[in-house]
C-alpha cells in the first residue's frame, strides 16, 4: 500500500514539475495582439481567420523570440459592426479603445474595416502608441498619405495590403487589354455609397475619360440595398459594355443575378466586389455569376502559384476552416503577424518605438510577394511581379472556377466576355 501511495505521489509530483517548469514562452506573459473587425461580413471574418492561423503556426514552433525570452501571440477580437449599415463609426473607435484599455493589447491588427473609422482610428493609435497593422479593407489613399504628412504623430499606423490608387491602375490596364483585344469603349459605374467606394467610383472615371473611353453613366447605392434594376437598366440603355462596381456589401451578389437575368450585354468588373470574391458566389447565385471580374486586392485570395508561400497558405486555410481563401483581407492578415513576429525579434523588444524601426526595415517574401513598406507612409509598397513586391490579383468567374487574370506574372488564364455581348 505504501509502495503504491508513494508511486502517485511521484507522479503527481512529475506532473507538478513538468508544470511549473514548462516551456519559457509559456511562463511568460503573451505579445496581445488586438483585432477590432467587423466579423459578421467578409473583410472581418476572413481576417480573424488569417490572423489566427498564423498566430496558431507562430506560437506551435515556440512563439517570438523577444530579446532572448520566447513569448507566445494572444488574439484578442472586438467585433466593430463597422461594416454594417448604420452602425456609427464611434462604435468602432469604442472596440479599438477597449482593446487597448480593457484588453491590454501590445499591438493592434486587422482593422477597424471601414475606411471611415479606420481614419478616426489613427489619433487614438497615437495617442496611446499602439502599432497598428491595417490587413484588411481600407482601400482610401488617405491613410497612409495621413502618415506620411503628419509621420510624428501617425508614425505608428502601417497598412500591409493593397489601396484604391493601386486598384484602379491594374483595372484601368485590363480596360486597356479589353479595349485592344475586343473594342470596348463605354463604361458604367456602380458604387456604394461609403468612402472607399465613392472616392474610387469617381477616380476610376477621370482616369478611364482622360484614357479615351466614355462614361456614360454613374449610379450610388446605400449600404444594404437589395434591387440593382433600374441601375442596371439606365446602363443598358447607354450602350455599357462594361459595368464597374465599387461593392463591399454582400447584397452585391443579388446586382450579379439581376444582371445575368437581364442579360445585360456588359461585362462586369468589380472594383471591390465581396460577394464575387467568396468560394461560395458560385452556388449563391446558381451559377449566374459566370463572368464575373473582382479585384480581390492581393494574390493568395485565389489559387495561384505567386510565391511558394501562396498555396502553402491556401491550403492551410482551407485545412483550418473548411473553406478556402475568401477574399481581401485574408492573405494579408495571415501576413501581418509574420511580418510583426520578424520584426519584434530584431528590435529584441515590443517597445512601439524600436518595432516602429524594424517594422520600416522589412524585406521579406510572403504569400503574395515581396513585403516592404514605404519608410515615409507606411504603406506596402505593390508591384506587378512577386519579385518587386506585394502583387494584386484580378479574377474571374469561369466554369464554376475563381481564375486569376492578372497580373500577367501570376495569371492562370484570360478574360472571357459573356455570349451574349460578343459582337
Amino acid at each position: 500500500m505504501k509502495t503504491r501511495n508513494y508511486a502517485v505521489l511521484a507522479i503527481f509530483l512529475a506532473v507538478v514539475l513538468v508544470i511549473l517548469s514548462g516551456s519559457s514562452a509559456l511562463a511568460k506573459k503573451p505579445i496581445i495582439i488586438g483585432c477590432p473587425l467587423s466579423t459578421a461580413y467578409l473583410y472581418g471574418w476572413g481576417a480573424e481567420r488569417g490572423i489566427k492561423l498564423a498566430v496558431e503556426e507562430i506560437n506551435a514552433t515556440g512563439g517570438v523570440d523577444v530579446g532572448g525570452e520566447k513569448r507566445l501571440f494572444k488574439v484578442e477580437v472586438i467585433d466593430t459592426r463597422d461594416l454594417e449599415p448604420g452602425v456609427p463609426v464611434s462604435d468602432a473607435l469604442m472596440a479599438v479603445k477597449k482593446l487597448i484599455l480593457s484588453k491590454k493589447a501590445d499591438f493592434i491588427m486587422g482593422g477597424p474595416v471601414r475606411s471611415e473609422a479606420a481614419l478616426a482610428a489613427m489619433p487614438l493609435l497615437s495617442k496611446h502608441k499602439k502599432i497598428s497593422i491595417v490587413t484588411t479593407g481600407v482601400l482610401t489613399p488617405k491613410y497612409h498619405a495621413m502618415v506620411k504628412k503628419n509621420y510624428d504623430k501617425f508614425k505608428y499606423c502601417f497598412r500591409i495590403h493593397g489601396e484604391a490608387v493601386q486598384l484602379v491602375g491594374e483595372i484601368m490596364a485590363n480596360f486597356t487589354e479589353l479595349k485592344q483585344k475586343h473594342g470596348l469603349n463605354k463604361v458604367f459605374i456602380i458604387a456604394q455609397d461609403v468612402s472607399h467606394a465613392r472616392g474610387g467610383a469617381g477616380f476610376i472615371g477621370k482616369v478611364a475619360a482622360q484614357k479615351g473611353w466614355e462614361v456614360i453613366g454613374t449610379e450610388i447605392y446605400p449600404t444594404g440595398t437589395t434591387d440593382f434594376s433600374m441601375g442596371l437598366l439606365k446602363a443598358k440603355r447607354a450602350g455599357a459594355e462594361i459595368i464597374n462596381i465599387w461593392m463591399d456589401m454582400p447584397e452585391s451578389a443579388i446586382l450579379l443575378k439581376q444582371w445575368y437575368n437581364m442579360k445585360i450585354p456588359a461585362l462586369p468588373f468589380g472594383s471591390t466586389l465581396a460577394a464575387a470574391e467568396q468560394p461560395g458566389f458560385w452556388k449563391a447565385t446558381h451559377g449566374k455569376g459566370e463572368y464575373t471580374l473582382c479585384n480581390v486586392v492581393n494574390a493568395g485570395n485565389a489559387p495561384s502559384n505567386a510565391t511558394p508561400w501562396t498555396m502553402k497558405f491556401y491550403n492551410a486555410y482551407t485545412k483550418r476552416w473548411g473553406v478556402e481563401p475568401e477574399g481581401l483581407g485574408s492573405s494579408s492578415s495571415y501576413m501581418a503577424p509574420y511580418v510583426l513576429k520578424e520584426a519584434i525579434e530584431r528590435a529584441g523588444s515590443i517597445d512601439p518605438d524600436k518595432v516602429i524601426i524594424e517594422l520600416e526595415k522589412t524585406d521579406i517574401m510572403g504569400v503574395y510577394g515581396r513585403l516592404r513598406f514605404n519608410p515615409k507612409s507606411h504603406q506596402v509598397i505593390p508591384g506587378k511581379t512577386p519579385e518587386e513586391g506585394a502583387v494584386g490579383t484580378i479574377l474571374q468567374w469561369q466554369d464554376g472556377k475563381r481564375v486569376v487574370v492578372y497580373p500577367k506574372s501570376i495569371a492562370t488564364g484570360s478574360i472571357k466576355l459573356p455570349p451574349w455581348m460578343k459582337k
